[in-house]
């Protein structure tokens, strides 16, 4: 869109209110404003710094970044080190261990207290096992699980014998789930009988079982009794966990890991139907995640910290496991529906812990406000000292409700930018230090290089907006895709040479804020989750009815985003009310509840250019009622009107 002298994207609104953090706070905090002149000066420095003082290494390194293979960059390659040690061990060599490690609450109630040394000797028993079952360092296990202490157990057992994890949210299908696995060639699940979401019993073994039919390398499945619902078990590959820890040794020596050794792969959405396997190391990842935590959040011995995101999302690997352990915090980690059995669960978890820092999405924030005022104000939320936000740009009056109602117009915000890939908040206020404005993530972590680029890659000068770049290579970035290095270098380092593209919108004002507007591909975020058009498209395509389907996200009161399809039906079947409901479902099945499409739209044709590529531009125009754009570069310029005039009288949920 943008040539020079053009923002890439528009800058139109506005925000002028402005939140200094108070005297009180700003003076006890953990880092004051001089910590990003100190970084700046030494960016590389800095992050050595943080290295030798927030981790424990076997092998120190005496080398911090090395990009002579740009970008295949790495960080403290020399060094040696273990995760499991550094999250476990060295807390409870230093008299740490009676510490709780994590309060944790089902959705039925049921509760647990874990504590440093409960998680050290079930992490090293589960160990054992996995490697009783021939689980060898460099071998990948699947962990499809829900919200269970036993999924940090399996996490911190994989990294501790040098395994590499890959957890797969447990809301995706037995298909999703195979896709993962096929991909990194997994030789071992670990999952649950069953899961408990709003009060039903999820059949997770059941959906795991279909994936394992699909995937030979599978040797073994682990299964964790949670719902005590009726599972199959099949003799020789399917193991009881508690049968496995019952014999257990609480004692596993940490393997000694080269720094730039696997921890774990993530597979995210991308603009391909394949998702892509992001692989993240041992040290860099560790160091900056055990940083961030510490001075995004002001982290003090004393804090009760509560992620309310799933694990099985990188917001969750980095900041209910990796960080908050390596930092020996106490956490929360709650299993359900936050309307379960009432709205106001969350509230009562925060009131009988006294949590002192909260971390959400704005899409829960959203639904906060749309439930009302009088939940949260049920309960006693005098506690929280900070929060903050994440998985997505939060829209400033959801920003202000947050602020007056759980923050109680006494707590800063930390609205934090950041993706799978980066592994670690890259951008987000220090509170203390920075002065925050509702909506806005502010300025980059302390030793981040960020920037708005043009189309041409200018950088927008300061009241302009573009695309989000990051101009330098960071400790905690993905070292390549799985398996895909090339896909590696075109979709992440090609569109803007030598700088990674972060695929986001990005605007600043005239203070050099950022604000993150969202995807500029053809990725949506859904309740902060980020999905592939094509991997909803092809999952519609399958139905047998479908000949044709196009897939754009539109804006949404609650969920940011909303998925809106458009689907053109093989010959002879028509479309109707019924099948809408058919496809919405079959979608669900397919990828996930997440996945299932809010509107469906039954059309003759879809717009396309003279050389067949299906212009989401335009639907995406039709599905947010704005005046349609260009359409004489079409092919069939005709069937936009007709298609809008379909949209229009579509009122589906």
């Amino acid at each position: 869109m943008s040539t020079s002298g053009r923002d890439a994207i528009e800058n139109l609104s506005r925000e002028d209110r402005v939140f200094p953090p108070s005297a009180a706070f700003a003076a006890a905090a953990a880092a004051g404003p001089g910590i990003y002149a100190e970084a700046e000066k030494d960016w590389v420095g800095f992050w050595a710094k943080q290295a030798r003082e927030r981790v424990t290494w076997f092998t120190p390194p005496t080398v911090a970044l090395d990009d002579s293979k740009a970008p295949f960059f790495t960080w403290f390659a020399d060094g040696e080190l273990n995760v499991s040690y550094n999250c476990l061990d060295r807390h409870l060599e230093n008299g740490g261990g009676g510490k709780v490690a994590y309060h944790w609450e089902g959705e039925p109630g049921d509760m647990r207290t874990i504590t440093y040394a409960d998680l050290h000797a079930e992490v090293c028993k589960f160990a054992n096992a996995l490697s009783d079952l021939g689980v060898r360092k460099g071998d990948r296990v699947a962990l499809y699980m829900g919200m269970i202490p036993e999924l940090p157990v399996a996490m911190l057992a994989c990294a501790r014998i040098g395994a590499v994890h890959t957890v797969v949210f447990g809301g995706f299908s037995a298909d999703a789930l195979a896709d993962r696995i096929q991909d990194s060639s997994v030789k071992v699940i670990v999952t649950q009988d069953g899961s408990w979401r709003r009060g039903n019993v999820v059949p997770q073994k059941a959906s795991a079982d279909a994936a394992a039919g699909k995937c030979p390398t599978i040797e073994h499945i682990v299964v964790v009794r949670r719902c005590a619902n009726e599972v199959a078990m099949e003799p020789g590959r399917d193991h009881w966990y508690h049968d496995l820890m019952t014999g257990a040794s609480p004692v596993r020596e940490p393997a000694r890991m080269n720094a730039e050794d696997p921890l774990y792969i993530l597979y995210t959405s991308g603009t391909t139907a394949k998702p892509k396997g992001i692989v993240h190391t041992q040290g860099g990842y560790l160091t900056q995640v055990a940083t961030s935590h510490a001075l995004v959040f002001d982290i003090k011995p004393t804090d009760v910290y509560w992620c309310a995101a799933d694990i099985g999302w990188v917001t969750g690997h980095s900041y209910i496991v990796y960080g908050p352990l390596a930092n020996h915090t106490t956490g929360i980690i709650y299993e359900g529906a936050p309307d379960m059995p009432d709205k106001d669960r969350l509230w009562s978890i925060i009131e009988r812990y006294k949590a002192t820092i909260f971390y959400t999405a704005p899409t829960a924030i959203r639904a906060f406000m749309k439930w009302g005022d009088e939940f949260p104000a049920k309960h006693d939320l005098s506690s929280l000292r900070l929060l903050g936000t994440v998985g997505e740009p939060i829209n400033p009056e959801a920003w202000m409700w947050y602020h007056r109602n759980i923050g109680h117009e006494r707590c800063p915000i930390v609205d934090t930018w950041w993706q799978t890939e980066t592994g670690s908040i890259m951008i987000t206020p220090l509170p203390g230090a920075v002065t925050t404005k509702p909506g806005s993530a502010t300025f980059p972590f302390p030793g981040i290089g960020a920037d708005v680029f043009d189309e041409e890659g200018k950088s927008v000068p300061f009241g302009g907006g573009g695309y989000l770049v990051l101009t330098r290579p960071w400790p905690a970035m993905l070292r390549t895709i799985y398996g895909d290095p090339d896909r590696y270098v075109s979709t992440y380092w090609k569109r803007y040479p030598g700088v990674y593209f972060a695929g986001d919108g990005c605007k600043r004002d005239d203070e050099g804020y950022f604000w993150l507007l969202g995807r500029v591909d053809d990725v949506m975020n859904v309740s902060g989750h980020r999905l592939s058009t094509t991997e909803i498209e092809s999952a519609l395509v399958a139905h047998p009815a479908v000949a044709e389907a196009a897939v754009v996200g539109r804006s949404d009161e609650l969920t940011g985003e909303a998925i809106a399809a458009f689907v053109t039906l093989r010959a002879g079947i028509k479309g109707d009310a019924d099948l809408i409901k058919e496809l919405r479902n079959f979608v669900s099945e397919k990828i996930s509840p997440i996945a299932r499409p809010k509107s469906i739209v039954f059309t003759d044709d879809l717009p396309k250019t003279r050389s067949g590529k299906i212009m989401r531009r335009l639907l995406r125009d039709i599905s947010e009622q704005r005046q349609l754009g260009d359409v004489t570069t079409l092919a069939n310029s005709d069937v936009v009107h007709a298609i809008a005039d379909m949209a229009s009288a579509a009122k589906q949920d």
